[in-house]
């Protein structure tokens, strides 16, 4: 499965569930508030960046969405 869309721009993690907790991190995609605001602004490299940091933060929340 492509990282990218029809576009070739990278997809965004965001699954519309749109809160920031405490520690200004979505609980929805794990992005913090600042990665969200900035993503459209993002090269795909910085972008991919984000995504690592997302799983890192899915895999310590201990929230994984496993099926």
């Amino acid at each position: 499965m492509s990282d990218t869309n029809v576009f070739g721009m990278v997809k965004s993690p965001c699954v519309a569930v749109c809160a920031l907790d405490e520690n200004d991190v979505c609980i929805g995609c794990y992005r913090t508030g600042e990665e969200i605001t900035q993503w459209g602004q993002m090269d795909n490299d910085q972008k991919r960046d984000v995504i690592e940091k997302v799983k890192q933060r899915e895999t310590e929340s201990g929230n994984l969405m496993t099926f």
